[in-house]
């Protein structure tokens, strides 16, 4: 199996997740071109898409979801509720409803040998999910957008080869920061996003042997910046009753607007 980020952070997410033979995307919340050129690095033409999985309905989510499938007829898999709430927000246009599969969390869908397991998180959206990857005995996970975690998170996560798990802000420079007091409540909420501590202690959770990358992912551009992320992970791990540490594992930050490099599991 592998893994890339085509862009992950506050104002656009994509991910590419693959086995030899099948080929799909959590998210497409940035541009066509974008995600063409993206998969182009790595010898992947869109028309080799099979589905794009959808965590939730926020723009920097779904914002080329509809021109990506009036174009190019990708099918789109997601939750009832994130479906209620595209429409609702308009984000993406007209699109051809056999297009459309509603999905449902802790059910698992096939495409091709790709299986893919939906769970819920704690976000405000309308039925917001995460998603495991599994192909054969190898597993990927990606979870993000999530103001808290809790044992089913870890359940549901646990096992995997390779997981992207969000590092969204440091909690000082968020509450030192130019943002709005119900922005900051918003962020720092149950139903907001992780914050680099509690993304390190969420991953200190699910480390083992087997694990060979970890991906920071969805940094927010005004309240982290990529090496505060970075340390602070590892400083978790490194604190943590654990038996591993943070030199165990490959960890990176995906960037917020370049493909990562692709991540072989």
């Amino acid at each position: 199996m592998r893994m890339m980020t085509l862009a992950s952070g506050s104002s656009g997410n994509c991910i590419y997740i693959g086995s030899e033979n099948t080929h799909i995307l959590i998210d497409a919340g940035i541009t066509r071109k974008r995600i063409m050129e993206g998969l182009a690095k790595v010898n992947i033409k869109l028309s080799e898409i099979s589905a794009i999985f959808v965590t939730h309905e926020h723009s920097d989510h779904v914002k080329g979801i509809g021109v990506v499938s009036r174009n190019d007829e990708i099918p789109i898999y997601c939750t009832n509720g994130t479906k209620e709430g595209i429409y609702h927000l308009g984000g993406m246009g007209k699109v051809d409803k056999s297009l459309l599969h509603t999905i449902v969390a802790d059910k698992e869908y096939m495409v091709g040998d790709l299986c893919i397991h939906p769970f819920t998180v704690s976000h405000d959206a309308k039925e917001p999910v995460a998603y495991t990857v599994q192909c054969s005995d190898k597993k990927v996970g990606v979870v993000t957008d999530l103001g808290c975690y809790d044992d089913y998170i870890v359940q549901n996560m646990k096992g995997c080869h390779s997981i992207l798990v969000e590092a969204n802000h440091d909690v000082n420079l968020l509450q030192v920061g130019s943002y709005p007091y119900y922005l900051k409540q918003r962020i720092l909420g149950n139903k907001g996003h992780l914050s680099n501590e509690l993304c390190g202690r969420l991953i200190d959770t699910l480390l083992n042997k087997n694990i060979n990358n970890i991906i920071l992912g969805h940094l927010s551009k005004e309240n982290n910046y990529d090496k505060l992320a970075f340390e602070t992970v590892k400083c978790e791990i490194d604190l943590s009753a654990s038996d591993y540490k943070s030199n165990d594992f490959n960890i990176s930050v995906a960037s917020r607007t370049t493909p990562s490099c692709m991540v072989e599991v």
